[in-house]
């Protein structure tokens, strides 16, 4: 394998499953040697940014530091898995553009309705109520910028289940590393 880890940068709702989806497929890459590292959204803002907002900005600040510790982390990890919203076109891009190919864009494309019957995190219920503002994909000022052309779409209704989602974003990723000995 080429050195420098390959990076499956996620977008999707609150809810869609990119959290999930992570946590079942690392310890499978992981067992095949690989080493790999999850940039959670929820986990790098409460380890960076303590305090910050959901506003445009904030979350395009936000997406530049995760696309900053992918680029600090290349050498060191084979995979890097970003289960973040990343909700607007340009950070992608961005992101595309700084990382070449190493950048594949997986879309969990669960829409509005499915995501909000879901509420894992009640997020969508503090919206409704207006105790959460700006939420995206929700709030009329905050929308989702679904993505063009992603590399591989993962729909939790079509795949009926996390792990079933888990399993095609596993060969998708050993199909990207092209080590297809494995797939599950």
């Amino acid at each position: 394998m080429k050195k420098g880890a390959k990076v499956f940068w996620f977008t999707g709702l609150s809810g869609a499953g990119k959290t999930t989806v992570a946590n079942i497929v690392t310890p499978l890459l992981e067992e095949l040697k690989f080493k790999v590292l999850v940039l959670d959204g929820d986990e790098v803002r409460k380890k960076y940014r303590s305090k910050q907002n959901f506003s445009k900005e904030a979350i395009i600040l936000n997406n530049q530091l995760i696309l900053d510790m992918c680029v600090r982390n290349m050498n060191t990890f084979h995979v890097i898995l970003v289960p973040i919203i990343s909700p607007y076109r340009s950070s992608r891009e961005k992101s595309r553009i700084k990382l070449k190919d190493a950048f594949h864009e997986i879309y969990f494309s669960d829409n509005l309705n499915t995501v909000s019957k879901r509420d894992i995190k009640g997020l969508y219920k503090k919206a409704r109520e207006g105790k959460l503002k700006n939420m995206i994909g929700f709030s009329p000022g905050s929308p989702y910028e679904p993505p063009e052309n992603p590399d591989l779409i993962i729909n939790s209704v079509v795949d009926h289940s996390p792990k079933e989602s888990a399993k095609r974003l596993f060969n998708f990723i050993n199909n990207a590393l092209n080590y297809n000995k494995h797939n599950v």
